[in-house]
């Protein structure tokens, strides 16, 4: 019996150190506990050493950390038309860890279902010009849908960046030949705009020479002297008698 009896206090002892080390739990800095007594909520405890009754009282940690989520590639379909793959990345936190766990089964998995069909909804609004060019505003505005919807979860999206969009090889060709024409248009319209101000230049030079007719005999002899020091050779031309006629005048 003696024996027997000391097996009995040995089984109580490690039952009862069992039942404290299961009684007290220890949460870190950036986990919080979600208290159920008997099934319902009781309240939300942490960080550091609390008191969980076993049986009586159930928890359930969350880790209150951003979580970076990838987004997996989408089938989208712009408003012109045209078929590409959109993925991106979602940064989100807990900030109600009591909404976290009641409101939603799996927070975790809702964000990321939630994410992708807010990203096919909302980017199949633009166009692939502004996919490409408008990134940070098409961000922004993936960002806010996100947060707004999630607030019910005690979620909140910090941020949303479209990581790649993967255009078929076909639709990339016809990209090119687009941003060829618009360079050669562009060009043939500076060409034209370069045209017409020389053309301008030119009018007002000819209402300056045909105010002043010496300026025409000055441009005159500036064209011999230049041809004349390109080529070296002899060179026959008629004087015009109006030089002399203006040569010839006294000074006043």
């Amino acid at each position: 019996m003696p024996i027997l009896d000391l097996s009995l206090y040995a089984l109580a002892a490690v039952a009862t150190l069992f039942a404290l080390i299961a009684i007290f739990r220890v949460l870190r800095e950036y986990e919080r506990g979600v208290i159920f007594t008997l099934g319902r909520f009781t309240g939300v405890k942490g960080p550091g050493l609390i008191v969980v009754i076993p049986f009586l009282q159930q928890m359930v940690r969350v880790d209150l950390r951003t979580i970076v989520l990838d987004v997996p590639s989408q089938d989208v379909i712009s408003r012109d038309n045209v078929s590409v793959k959109v993925n991106a990345v979602l940064y989100f936190r807990v900030v109600d860890p009591e909404k976290a766990v009641i409101q939603v089964e799996n927070f975790r998995d809702a964000t990321s279902q939630l994410a992708q069909t807010t990203l096919r909804s909302v980017l199949g609004q633009h166009e692939l010009d502004t996919m490409l060019a408008e990134r940070d505003r098409l961000n922004d505005d993936l960002q806010q849908i996100l947060d707004d919807n999630t607030d019910i979860w005690g979620i909140k999206v910090a941020n949303v960046e479209i990581k790649h969009v993967d255009i078929d090889e076909s639709m990339v060709r016809a990209i090119a030949r687009q941003a060829e024409a618009e360079r050669n248009r562009r060009a043939k319209i500076i060409n034209a705009q370069g045209e017409r101000q020389a053309a301008e230049e030119l009018v007002a030079a000819a209402r300056i020479v045909a105010q002043e007719p010496a300026a025409m005999q000055l441009r005159y002899l500036s064209t011999l002297y230049d041809v004349a020091n390109e080529k070296n050779s002899t060179i026959v031309f008629p004087f015009p008698m109006e030089l002399f006629r203006a040569l010839d005048k006294p000074s006043v």
